[in-house]
């Protein structure tokens, strides 16, 4: 990087700290730090939804794969993710969105309480909220990856650098900056990723490799499903992303929470996962004609993309790439941060403290900022071990851990809102918790040569199974339980449900 690079970089860090102090004027209590009031457009709930799914991850641990496998990379990734959220789009955004508008809620785990009991909501927010501490570390392990490929500071450099950044707009402006500034960086990836392209396709031929490069590349690569990517891992991970991306981990089921009705959640669900079909395979292609003009140095090929960007970017228009890798990770970082601020404010706090049952206004906006920045620092600090013997590598922590381990913490969740699971309670969910965190830890790391997708998909079907055989074997419906779940499934708002008690 020279100093024009650096220019448009420390630009790019400018404006999204200003949309951050630009938004402190929208925040006037929890719900508009939290969910925006419920006042997002959909289409910029939409786009917020699609760009908090991405991080640096993509350019570093799915490049390596596009690298060394081709196509796969988007068949078992984006696509089912696109499937997925389309699914959601049907299935959660709608009930999530009447979780906030009918219940009154700030946080989505806030209705676990109701639909369960506070013992199930606190198992599945502190093991949500540690799990989401790991992730996120391995989010800023990959952008600090990345910054010091381009220019030789550190990785802990790197991660200070665009941790501070992050936290300083996602706590001045909750989730209104969060959804902003991830607007900002979709204009910036885009730029970003057509710059890209045109670079790649001119150093091949010209527009007509786009069909020819697949001649070139080894033929397996041209396959949707290569190496370790079978039809099973595509089938555990479509399973496992319908959860995730439709607010198992939080912070998507945000992004439906602050649209103004449900079927405006459900448009922009829509909006996303047409946004996930398509965009990236703009963004793979460059990946795939990558062994064709890099040679990758690292195992994993983590670095191909890297490498490719200082071949083939000039400067200034470097800087520019950079920040879009940047955008990626500081969008999904920013919406976790914010995720796990709210479950910690609205749902772990006032178990434990009696003086958090009765802030005002002005302590729960305080406490919300500062958890916002504690968990950033924590993910940080976990950002400088993703390399160690426990995490292994970034690839590895985002396949492994947070697919194995998002059915426990998020099947009591979104299942829970189903009139089809009405029979699963407080026994169901906790037991399917466990053992989905026991089935993990057992294909991880109690047993040996388990296959990704085995290691991938069977804690998640355990807790399917088990959630669901409970239900059925020891029902827990009540009167109560069943009057929630009506709430939850209309929009007939002539008899309103109480709302629930909001913590101020």
């Amino acid at each position: 990087m020279n100093p024009l690079d650096w220019c448009v970089l420390g630009a790019y860090f400018v404006v999204m700290v200003a949309i951050g102090v630009y938004s402190h004027r929208r925040i006037g209590n929890i719900s508009d730090f939290f969910t925006a009031g419920g006042k997002m457009p959909w289409w910029l709930a939409g786009i917020s939804h699609h760009m908090s799914g991405y991080s640096a991850v993509m350019f570093t641990g799915y490049a390596g794969i596009a690298y060394l496998y081709g196509a796969t990379s988007y068949v078992t990734w984006a696509f089912p993710i696109a499937i997925g959220i389309a699914i959601g789009s049907v299935l959660f955004a709608p009930r999530l969105n009447r979780i906030r508008s009918k219940l009154r809620v700030s946080s989505p785990l806030e209705f676990l309480a109701k639909r369960y009991n506070v013992p199930t909501q606190q198992a599945l927010a502190w093991s949500g909220g540690l799990l989401k501490i790991v992730d996120v570390g391995a989010k800023w392990a990959a952008i600090a990856t990345l910054l010091s490929t381009f220019t030789g500071l550190s990785l802990n450099q790197g991660i200070l650098i665009t941790g501070v950044v992050t936290a300083v707009y996602c706590t001045v402006g909750g989730l209104w900056a969060d959804a902003l500034t991830d607007f900002g960086q979709f204009v910036i990836q885009l730029l970003a990723g057509v710059v890209m392209l045109f670079a790649v396709l001119a150093k091949l031929g010209g527009i007509g490799a786009v069909g020819d490069v697949w001649d070139r590349l080894p033929p397996d690569h041209a396959n949707p499903l290569n190496g370790p990517y079978t039809m099973t891992f595509l089938l555990a991970f479509l399973f496992i992303k319908t959860f995730e991306y439709n607010g198992g981990m939080w912070n998507q089921a945000q992004r439906y929470m602050a649209a103004p009705t449900a079927a405006q959640a459900a448009r922009g669900a829509r909006l996303s996962a047409v946004l996930w079909a398509v965009w990236p395979l703009l963004l793979f292609f460059p990946m795939w004609a990558a062994p064709l003009l890099v040679h990758a140095t690292k195992p994993d090929a983590s670095d191909s993309y890297a490498l490719l960007t200082t071949q083939l970017i000039p400067h200034g228009l470097l800087g520019l790439v950079i920040a879009g890798f940047f955008s990626h990770t500081m969008a999904m970082a920013s919406s976790d941060a914010n995720a796990i601020a709210s479950v910690f404010t609205r749902d772990v706090l006032p178990v434990l403290s009696r003086a958090a049952r009765a802030w005002d206004t002005r302590a729960a906006l305080v406490a919300a900022r500062v958890t916002t920045v504690a968990f950033i620092a924590l993910s940080m600090a976990v950002a400088t071990q993703v390399n160690s013997p426990v995490l292994k590598d970034i690839i590895t922590v985002v396949i492994k851990w947070v697919a194995g381990l998002i059915g426990p913490i998020s099947i009591p969740l979104l299942l829970g809102m189903l009139p089809l699971f009405r029979r699963s309670g407080p026994t169901a969910a906790l037991i399917s918790w466990a053992a989905g965190l026991f089935v993990f830890w057992l294909t991880n790391y109690g047993m040996s040569d388990v296959s990704t997708a085995v290691a991938t998909a069977a804690p998640v079907a355990t807790s399917l199974v088990l959630f669901t055989i409970i239900g059925f074997l020891r029902p827990e419906n009540t009167p109560e339980r069943e009057e929630l779940l009506q709430t939850v499934n209309t929009d007939d708002h002539t008899t309103p449900h109480p709302p629930a008690r909001v913590i101020l």
